[in-house]
């Protein structure tokens, strides 16, 4: 493994590049969320901050995000809530909601084998 690599995951530049924090406040931020950014990098920026900047010039997931910087997603979910703070970018999340809605009642579900395993 290279230096370089090493570094990468070095809990200390991890503590570093999150400012201490273990966790984004909420869940705001899902793993395959589409991350765009509004707006360029202005100066004195964080490295990863323009770092995402740069990349989500066209939609990115955040999992791919985390993968291009060899960051752990929980690393970079405190990023993108970060810029998502400062109004730099903006998220489309999947509606899984949406897709929880249209899933029929398990209950329904369970009436229905019992009906079937009766013929």
């Amino acid at each position: 493994m290279s230096p370089r690599a090493v570094d990468h995951e070095s809990p200390d530049r991890l503590y570093t590049v999150t400012r201490g924090r273990a966790q984004a406040e909420d869940n705001v931020v899902d793993i395959v969320a589409l991350v765009v950014a509004e707006s360029e990098p202005a100066p004195g920026m964080q490295s990863e901050h323009v770092r995402i900047l740069r990349m989500c010039r066209r939609p990115t997931a955040v999992v791919e995000i985390a993968s291009e910087l060899r960051l752990p997603v929980s690393v970079v979910k405190i990023l993108v809530r970060d810029l998502l703070g400062a109004g730099s970018i903006s998220l489309r999340t999947p509606p899984a909601s949406q897709a929880r809605a249209d899933l029929p009642d398990p209950g329904i579900l369970k009436q229905v084998l019992v009906g079937l395993e009766k013929l």
